[in-house]
């Protein structure tokens, strides 16, 4: 008998533990394909599970999802906007503070970059970065006081024409003034003394504001200051202003009437760079170069003026103006070169002389000699014990009976456009003088024809005798 057909029962134990193994294999399968098919739900904060139920203690709490409707907009109950929270501000610092932060200033290899650094910086009425560009060397509380009321002027902006003004040098290359010009009736202006250091590098030196009463002008009465006045009173045909600073005894107002009539009629300006350039700056005397320019800035020209004084507590002078090189500029330009067309000559008995020149047989003033006569008129009517002398002449086509008439009618014609601008009849003498005075040959030494001779003999004379 095999042992499969044996008569002792077989036991079950391992058949039992089989189908366990089984069926807890199911329930695992179908425990995690029925979690599978359920949506994620993201694990609850604590604090909003305990929001979700309203708190006995809190009623007025509202659920989560609960909306809030917006109030409608009443225009007139509206509540009024809440006030921001007030914004902390901090006080300038007094000018004793400000000083001691000034340190020694700035420097820039260009010196209108370092200007024009102040002159915004007082746009922004920023005291303070101003005077730290200035450095404490050329500052004062006085002055930084003046600075102060200038940066609280609202509209106080820099000139939109010439915000930067180069007005000269006091030592070649080392040493200049510049000054800031700002918009305003007055013309506001503020001096700054620039010295270069030895790395190139200009800073403000000294500093000086402009003065309300008179404001525009030259505050500085030092060589230059004084040079610099002159020159723009001339170009702004502002006589007596000129006259006020040359000694009379070196400096006629016939050479200050002729430097207007040029500067007018050749419409020079200063150059804007290097306007003046110092050739000697002494205790007691000071030479200047002044270099102009026409209205295109193209072409140039130059001249010189010496200044004195007497002691160092006197006022500085203009003492010579050498305007030799400046009218052979002139003649090239107005006279188509002939230098003995211009408006001023050397008078035989000592002085200056202004001429008016006539066409061929004329003795009608033209615009050009009106607009010199505008300048004359003026000087007489500012001081009634002034006195000219009026000579006609002519040149020598002509008889001398007839050059004579001319001449006379050339100096009546000189005349009475003075008294037609309110010059009285008794500061003017009017003389006739024919052909008997030329001031160039009317012919050649071959006897030939000498057309710009006669055209320099065309002329009326004017003496100022003041």
């Amino acid at each position: 008998m095999s042992t499969y057909d044996s008569p002792e029962p077989r036991s079950n134990f391992g058949l039992f533990v089989f189908l366990a193994i089984v069926a807890a294999a199911l329930i695992g399968i179908g425990s995690y394909l029925f979690r599978s098919s359920q949506p994620d739900e993201p694990d609850e904060p604590a604090e909003l599970a305990t929001s979700q139920a309203p708190s006995p203690e809190n009623p007025e709490i509202k659920k989560v999802s609960e909306k809030v409707e917006p109030r409608p907009f009443d225009p007139f109950n509206a509540e009024p906007e809440p006030e921001p929270d007030p914004v902390d501000t901090v006080s300038p610092p007094p000018p004793e503070q400000i000083l001691v932060d000034a340190g020694m200033g700035a420097a820039e290899l260009k010196p209108e970059v370092l200007l024009e650094k102040i002159g915004r910086s007082l746009e922004e009425s920023d005291l303070v970065k101003a005077s730290m560009l200035i450095g404490r060397r050329a500052l004062d509380e006085s002055q930084l006081e003046g600075l102060r009321k200038l940066a609280a002027i609202g509209d106080f902006r820099l000139s939109s024409m010439d915000p930067v003004m180069e007005i000269g040098e006091l030592e070649a290359n080392r040493k200049s003034r510049w000054a800031l010009n700002f918009e305003g009736e007055k013309g506001a202006r503020i001096y700054f003394d620039l010295l270069r250091g030895k790395t190139g590098g200009w800073g403000v030196e000294k500093m000086k504001l402009f003065d309300q009463e008179a404001a525009g002008r030259a505050i500085f009465v030092d060589s230059l200051g004084i040079t610099d006045a002159f020159l723009r009173a001339v170009l702004e045909q502002n006589f007596d202003d000129a006259k006020s600073l040359v000694d009379p005894e070196s400096v006629s107002d016939a050479k200050i009437a002729g430097l207007c009539i040029i500067f007018e009629e050749a419409k020079y300006r200063l150059r804007t760079q290097k306007p003046l350039r110092a050739m000697f700056n002494r205790e007691l005397t000071a030479g200047f170069i002044a270099h102009v320019e026409d209205e295109t800035g193209e072409k140039a020209a130059d001249f010189g003026l010496n200044v004195q004084r007497k002691t160092i507590d006197q006022p500085w002078q203009v003492t010579e103006v050498n305007l030799d090189s400046l009218l052979a500029d002139y003649a090239d330009r107005v006279a188509g070169g002939d230098v003995h067309y211009t408006p001023l000559i050397k008078n035989p008995t000592g002085g200056d002389t202004l001429i008016l020149y006539f066409g061929f047989d004329e003795d009608v003033l033209t615009p050009r000699t009106e607009r010199q006569l505008d300048i004359v008129a003026g000087l007489l009517k500012t001081d009634s014990d002034k006195e000219l002398t009026l000579s006609g002449h002519t040149d020598s086509l002509g008889t001398d009976q007839y050059n004579d008439k001319l001449s006379e009618r050339r100096a009546g014609a000189v005349e009475k456009y003075l008294l037609r601008l309110g010059v009285p009849r008794m500061q003017i003498v009017a003389l006739a003088e024919g052909e008997a005075k030329p001031r160039r040959p009317n012919s050649t030494a071959d006897g030939e024809d000498n057309p710009s001779g006669r055209r320099a003999n065309r002329r009326t004379e004017i003496y100022l005798d003041f």
